[in-house]
């Protein structure tokens, strides 16, 4: 018998957070076979609402094969067939479901970030002109990550996303009136100093129709407006690699020196990916305050209330951002010791909780 849990999110993932309607094309994939028992109340919920379940079901062993074996025909050959899949899915839930969280640690971060680019494209469509959501599964690998038994990691991600997201909502709404209405932002804290524009640009509340779990508002800088200097206390984890003690300071916009305590070249090779790389994406505030801690993933770390994170790289064309990058890359800045967050000179939160 399948764990309610399980059935729960599903229903969630299904009816709340992609709003199913009867005869769409509905999407259902995952990273690994580890995923098996939440895809398949997916597709038992997919049924129920009328529309019509696909499932892409893939081996994380394939992508080191990849990378280790492609030619560079291969490595720049762009996949049709997933464009077309993109271009006519309604809708799609990612499920990531790892094996082993490293597997992508010794690959040339350059090659990655060179078929990121090929696969602009795919990524594009769906990020901008589909209805998505992604989530986790519990894996070993995820509760060994966060430092956690597996029925521990279990009840950590249930309990961050089988919650009432109707009192989300109306947290994400009430910040979204102040941010729409300001121009600018001050993020304050343990070696930071950071300001930057928001004027003109909207905020976007999010409670659970894209990220689950969810819980955060964000929106996307004025490209050249980044002022100052700020410090990650938190590891940064991207393509499976993680960077610690990054140090980023910023001038008219763009990452003019970057540092960190280990990770420094994988950190330099990113943001190297192209011209877009060195500038913010994102700023994003966390409200969930049912995520109390760090777990080294940026789906439940960047929702966690009390913190913020800025993202390098692509911006997204509904808050306004105009950045055009292969790469996204949050970053977490926790503001609950010691931390200040300003909104047009305004004190609206300190040490994580909010004033509003």
């Amino acid at each position: 018998m399948a764990d309610p849990r399980v059935k729960k999110l599903a229903t969630i993932l299904v009816n709340h957070s992609l709003g199913v309607k009867k005869d769409e094309l509905v999407l259902i994939s995952s990273s690994s076979e580890l995923a098996k028992p939440l895809v398949l109340e997916l597709y038992r919920e997919v049924l129920k609402a009328g529309a019509h379940p696909y499932v892409n079901i893939g081996f994380e062993e394939t992508a080191n094969i990849f990378f280790k074996e492609a030619t560079e025909e291969q490595l720049l050959h762009f996949p049709k067939i997933k464009h077309y899949e993109a271009r006519n899915i309604d809708c799609v839930v990612n499920i990531r479901a790892p094996i082993n969280k490293k597997a992508l640690s010794n690959i040339d971060p350059e090659k990655m970030g060179r078929r990121a680019k090929v696969l602009r494209p795919i990524s594009d469509t769906i990020v901008n002109k589909k209805r998505w959501v992604l989530c986790n599964y519990p894996t070993n690998a995820l509760a060994q990550e966060a430092d956690m038994s597996l029925a521990e990691y279990e009840d950590f991600l249930y309990g961050a996303t089988n919650i009432d997201w109707n009192r989300i909502k109306k947290l994400t709404e009430k910040l979204k009136a102040l941010l729409d209405k300001a121009s600018e932002i001050r993020i304050v804290g343990k070696d930071t100093d950071l300001t930057l524009s928001i004027k003109g640009r909207p905020a976007i509340p999010c409670w659970g129709e894209r990220n689950m779990p969810d819980g955060e508002v964000f929106l996307s800088p004025v490209e050249n407006s980044a002022e100052g200097y700020i410090y990650y206390e938190h590891p940064a984890i991207y393509q499976g690699r993680e960077v610690t003690g990054i140090r980023l300071r910023f001038r008219k916009g763009k990452v003019v020196e970057a540092r960190a305590d280990k990770g420094e070249d994988f950190l330099l090779s990113m943001l190297s990916t192209d011209k877009g790389a060195r500038y913010l994406g994102e700023i994003g505030i966390g409200v969930n305050y049912g995520i109390k801690r760090f777990s080294k993933d940026i789906l439940f770390d960047e929702k966690i209330g009390g913190t913020v994170h800025l993202a390098v790289g692509k911006s997204y064309k509904e808050a306004g951002g105009k950045n055009i990058s292969a790469i996204h890359w949050d970053m977490i800045k926790d503001l609950r010791k010691g931390g200040a967050l300003y909104i047009d000179g305004k004190l609206v939160q300190k040490n994580g909780r909010f004033l509003i």
